[in-house]
């Protein structure tokens, strides 16, 4: 990792730069297999999972017989972990679902706003070689669930054998998801927003994603389907002061940095003892683990250990960052953490390592990263449903905003919308 000693204030902003492809390059790759999945349905999808993934696919969707199959090659240590965590991330998210409450703004004027499920919804689940990333399964079809979505799809990619890795399925089942298919990156995408002869049209698509396939989600959400979040590589961005355990710290970055070549890492601190003590035991541990130690050597190639002059520049910085996970490991964590107001998910002090965060604290991990958690959010059950607003007016709510709206409407011009309210008026004098 780079280290950086003070910087300017006016250096920050190019410190905080993300690395990776521009979107221009980006887009030149995705756009043609958007277009030729629109135009070629399921004869491009197997087309382009032979390309990239290497496997001929002759049925896309799985029977309800593999879905339940799967369940024989998941350890019962697996599924009690795997239902402990479902428990919490569903008992979180239970809190976000709020009754109908009907409201008088003014006396004989009634609103209400109602909670709608999107119907049809995509959940796309990456797939990194042999590693089943099944916690994302969990962050959305629990979500899904809770909001009422009557038809949830799930792709993922599948193996050279042309199989989906058994804890995907397993999960999918156990969340009551039943149409899964074997198909994965930017054609999945396309799939989804567009429809194919196997693969039904959706009206939202969600889920984590590379570079590529955020883009792909990007370019359809233009005109076909609706997404859930700007998502890319994923980010992590350290606090650390004299307080910080350089072994937790260090076991934390390289979490981070064994998930993909791609992630973003960061480490800020005010002392530049600090900063050593953490790479030297980045070092240590990189060597003692059996990490994914090349994907790591990668991220660290960008990765930054930045000292400050004190804590207080470092959440400055951090601020201005907006990280998708931010680690606070200082002795006064909660206190700081409530003045961050950029920042997708925080994990605070020395025993809250992000795994937690990832995997079983509750909240969700499917977050918004490339600085866009200045203006979203993370992913919540309001992600899956549509807010209806409802008013009912009285014929004394009438006469009493009536005047109001005559007057706006005047106003700008729209003499329609006065007449409106006149015509009524009139008929209850």
């Amino acid at each position: 990792m780079e280290k950086i000693i003070y910087p300017h204030k006016e250096d920050w902003s190019k410190l905080q730069e993300r690395t990776f492809e521009t979107y221009e390059a980006l887009e030149k790759a995705v756009r043609p297999i958007l277009r030729r999945v629109q135009r070629e349905g399921d004869k491009a999808l197997r087309s382009f999972v032979f390309k990239y993934d290497r496997v001929r696919i002759k049925r896309f969707q799985l029977t309800p017989e593999e879905l339940a199959e799967a369940s024989n090659h998941v350890s019962d240590e697996l599924k009690e972990a795997i239902n402990v965590a479902k428990y919490n991330i569903a008992t979180f998210h239970l809190t976000q679902t709020k009754a109908v409450k009907k409201i008088e703004t003014t006396e004989g004027v009634f609103s209400w706003q109602k909670n709608v499920p999107i119907a049809k919804v995509g959940l796309y689940v990456p797939s990194t070689g042999d590693a089943p990333l099944y916690s994302h399964i969990l962050m959305m079809g629990i979500l899904a669930n809770i909001a009422g979505c009557k038809e949830i799809i799930l792709c993922s990619a599948a193996n050279h054998e042309g199989r989906i890795h058994p804890i995907i399925l397993y999960t999918a089942h156990l969340l009551n998801i039943k149409k899964v298919y074997r198909v994965g990156g930017v054609q999945a995408i396309a799939a989804m927003a567009y429809g194919t002869e196997t693969i039904p049209k959706v009206d939202k698509i969600f889920g984590p994603s590379n570079e590529y396939v955020s883009t792909a989600k990007q370019l359809v959400s233009k005109n076909d389907v609706a997404i859930d979040m700007p998502v890319g590589p994923s980010e992590l961005c350290y606090v650390a002061d004299q307080s910080t355990n350089p072994v937790y710290a260090a076991a934390d970055i390289l979490a981070h940095a064994e998930q993909s070549s791609h992630n973003q890492l960061v480490v800020l601190t005010n002392a530049e003892e600090v900063a050593d003590k953490i790479q030297a035991e980045v070092d240590k541990q990189l060597n003692e683990l059996p990490l994914k130690k090349e994907v790591a050597k990668e991220v660290f190639k960008n990765a930054k250990i930045i000292v400050f002059k004190s804590n207080v520049e470092s959440i400055a910085f951090a601020n201005e960052y907006a990280p998708e996970n931010l680690v606070l490991a200082i002795d006064n964590a909660e206190a700081v953490g409530d003045r961050i107001t950029n920042a997708s998910s925080i994990h605070l002090g020395h025993l809250t390592p992000p795994a937690v965060g990832y995997y079983a604290a509750g909240p969700n991990h499917i977050l918004p990263s490339n600085g866009f958690a200045r203006s979203y959010s993370g992913l919540s059950v309001d992600s899956f449903v549509k807010k209806i607003n409802f008013q009912q007016v009285t014929p004394l709510g009438l006469q009493n905003v009536g005047s109001t709206v005559a007057t706006m409407s005047e106003a700008e011009e729209l003499l329609g919308r006065k007449n409106s309210i006149i015509k009524r008026l009139e008929l209850l004098d």
